[in-house]
């Protein structure tokens, strides 16, 4: 532990060149006098480091001094795909890990290459999870990381949608999957390998037993599968939905990727008037209620008839809400 925070100290001065001894205790989360014992210690091996006092002093390398030691633990080799997602990275219990890793591997740049590494990092920066979604708890998502790192079986509890709504699970994991800021285990049970979401997961516990790991898994190509099921089993009725061009157009900002999608390649050719008819998948009645009103008097939904007359009556309620509040607020 102290010989690779004693590398990451050395590393972040030949990387960034004066620290203070606050911003070196901050970068490696330690105390001050961590830092002061770390600094003296790397004195005595012969590392010409010094300090400048004052206000804008600091520890800092002799000009020219650069250190071979920067070869990279299986560990943190491994983290390196996580490169630009520190938040998912910290979430897997990999953040520090991941640290080390990129410290590493810049230091062992040549300056051109390590200073456009740095202009990339200043320029562009990756956000998994969509807009207006607040973090989801997973608090067993280290859990479940430990046992697809070290190929052991997990048994869980888990709450799904339908009846019985808690069941127990023995899984070989096969991945994690991060979707949108969601996260996702990829796992094989008794009878198939599907995805189950860590947020759903109510209990975990690594068993001192090996998994089971089909020989060529894919986990990116199992998973583009899957969604793809998935999408599609979700939406099992249809609406055939009569809509101007600005609102087909429109579902691709406010409907799921599957509705606005489908619909796009099932419109008809738009008539004079500027309307075209399409078919929309629609979860329930419920959910096509639901998603249909917010294309508002752009749209109109000829069947079914079910989903036609709740929208109906929708619409009807709220004209009586703003007549009615035009009558008392109009003028007299």
């Amino acid at each position: 532990m102290r010989a690779g925070r004693l590398v990451s100290l050395l590393l972040l001065l030949q990387t960034r060149g004066r620290m203070t001894a606050r911003e070196l205790a901050d970068e490696l989360e330690v105390s001050i006098r961590t830092v002061y014992r770390d600094v003296e210690s790397l004195g005595s091996a012969g590392v010409p480091i010094y300090a400048d006092r004052g206000p804008a002093g600091g520890y800092q390398l002799l000009d020219g001094y650069r250190t071979r030691l920067t070869g990279m633990t299986g560990d943190e080799a491994g983290t390196l795909f996580l490169a630009g997602m520190p938040g998912p990275a910290a979430e897997l219990g990999l953040g520090s890990v991941l640290a080390a890793a990129e410290l590493k591997l810049r230091a062992s740049l040549p300056g051109e290459l390590a200073d456009r590494a740095d202009r990339v990092r200043e320029r562009f920066h990756l956000d998994a999870p969509g807009w207006f979604r607040g973090d989801e708890p997973t608090p067993h998502l280290s859990t479940v990381a430990e046992a697809v790192w070290s190929s052991r079986l997990l048994e869980i509890r888990y709450r799904r949608w339908k009846a019985p709504r808690e069941v127990t699970r023995t899984l070989s994991p096969l991945g994690v999957v991060l979707k949108a800021g969601r996260w996702y285990l990829v796992a094989k049970g008794r009878e198939r390998t599907t995805g189950y979401r860590v947020s759903n997961i109510l209990e975990a516990e690594v068993l001192d037993a090996p998994a089971e790991r089909p020989g060529g898994f894919d986990l990116a190509a199992f998973w583009r599968e899957w969604a793809e099921r998935y999408e599609s089993s979700v939406y099992r009725m249809t609406a055939t939905v009569r809509m101007t061009e600005a609102a087909l157009r429109m579902m691709a900002f406010v409907f799921p990727p599957e509705m606005s999608r489908t619909a796009r390649e099932l419109a008809g050719e738009p008539g004079e008037d500027g309307w075209l008819i399409t078919t929309v998948p629609i979860e329930s009645i419920k959910q096509g209620h639901i998603e249909l009103l917010k294309l508002g008097a752009e749209a109109e939904v000829l069947e079914p008839p079910e989903l036609r007359e709740r929208l109906a009556e929708t619409a009807r309620a709220m004209a009586r809400t703003y007549l009615s509040t035009d009558a008392l607020t109009g003028p007299a």
